[in-house]
């Protein structure tokens, strides 16, 4: 597979994401409480259980990288499968089950005390149908800014979309106990179009328009600032949708989050550290540990929804996972950034 370009140096604006990203929570809160005829607007804006402005932003975020897609490189995917493998097994053979363990650990026995069993079940259920899902579109994001392979981390989402529409239900049932789970397909065919191929398609259309290499790179680095003011307008929309939720049981989100914390810390470590363990170059590696980190927050939300209803503890729970998943990525990603030497920049 080529590798790709040098990129440009980060600019000030990037270098502060951190910051830009907290001052969106905040933001989001503000607007939460001082604008609610807004904030309910947007919600309203929803098909298939994916808000559409929401959809719209990460579109935005997700473009640039589709722009550095190179279509004749996908066959030397298979030259260097490594890196798919690591996040097939962290996904599918590890991560449901760590995050089921992690949620009846805490809400049964750690947290048994100040929640009731009831509550609790819920709360467990919405973890489960979380670890069940690994990221879609925000991975694009987390791969650009660790300087990822796009035709690979493109290559690594299909692939583990492909196996979402099989395994997701069986292994959704097996750690719930139901039986009757029915996967929200407009949600997954939805979000598949919405964040992978229509973005896909419109960063091949660019590339031909574009041509040369050269003029590729200019216009990604020119558009790359479009992707962060996406990300930071996402996380105050988010975080706009969730602020009476947030403000009014604050210690219920807290511990809910210590689960998906920890659960996201692990799989990134067993990830990244077993493709560090492999060789697994770098522009490869740091995507492959991000997919299993993240999670298809619009199917948990759907799923926990159709299943237990819009104001159950499990959609709550589901919910806290989006809240979480942002700052948590952008630490993962400074550290990946922080990492990279460790790693060989060839081909493995």
């Amino acid at each position: 597979m080529s590798d790709t370009a040098p990129p440009a140096p980060m600019g000030r604006f990037e270098r502060l994401l951190t910051l830009w990203v907290a001052l969106a929570m905040i933001a989001g809160l503000a607007l939460g409480v001082l604008a609610p005829g807004l904030v309910q607007a947007i919600a309203a804006a929803e098909v298939a259980s994916i808000n559409l402005v929401v959809a719209v932003l990460i579109w935005a975020m997700v473009y640039p990288m589709m722009v550095s897609v190179d279509f004749g490189a996908v066959a030397g995917v298979a030259k260097q499968p490594r890196g798919l493998l690591v996040t097939l097994a962290v996904n599918w053979l590890v991560k449901p089950f760590t995050m089921a363990l992690l949620a009846v650990l805490f809400f049964d026995h750690v947290f048994a005390p100040w929640i009731d069993p009831a509550d609790a079940a819920q709360y467990t259920a919405g973890l489960i149908l979380l670890g069940a899902a690994p990221c879609t579109a925000m991975v694009f994001v987390w791969s650009q800014l660790t300087r990822g392979d796009a035709t690979y981390t493109l290559v690594q989402v299909s692939v583990n979309d492909l196996i979402m529409v099989v395994a997701f239900a069986p292994i959704v049932a097996l750690l719930l106990g139901v039986t009757d789970i029915v996967v929200p397909w407009n949600t997954l065919v939805l979000a598949t179009l919405l964040y992978v191929v229509l973005p896909l398609v419109a960063g091949l259309i660019t590339r031909r328009i574009l041509g040369s290499a050269e003029a590729i790179e200019r216009f990604t680095t020119r558009i790359k600032p479009v992707s962060m003011i996406g990300l930071v307008a996402t996380v105050a929309i988010l975080f706009g949708l969730q602020g009476e939720v947030i403000l009014n049981r604050p210690l219920v989100i807290a511990l809910i989050a210590v689960p998906i914390l920890i659960q996201s810390y692990g799989i990134f470590a067993l990830a990244y550290g077993s493709a560090w363990a492999l060789k697994v170059p770098h522009k490869i590696a740091a995507p492959c540990a991000m997919i299993g980190t993240s999670n298809f927050f619009e199917l948990a939300v759907a799923v926990a929804i159709s299943l237990f209803g819009l104001n159950s503890g499990a959609a709550l729970a589901t919910v806290v996972g989006v809240l979480v998943e942002v700052p948590v990525m952008l630490s993962l990603v400074a550290f990946a950034n922080r990492t990279r030497s460790r790693f060989p920049e060839g081909a493995a």
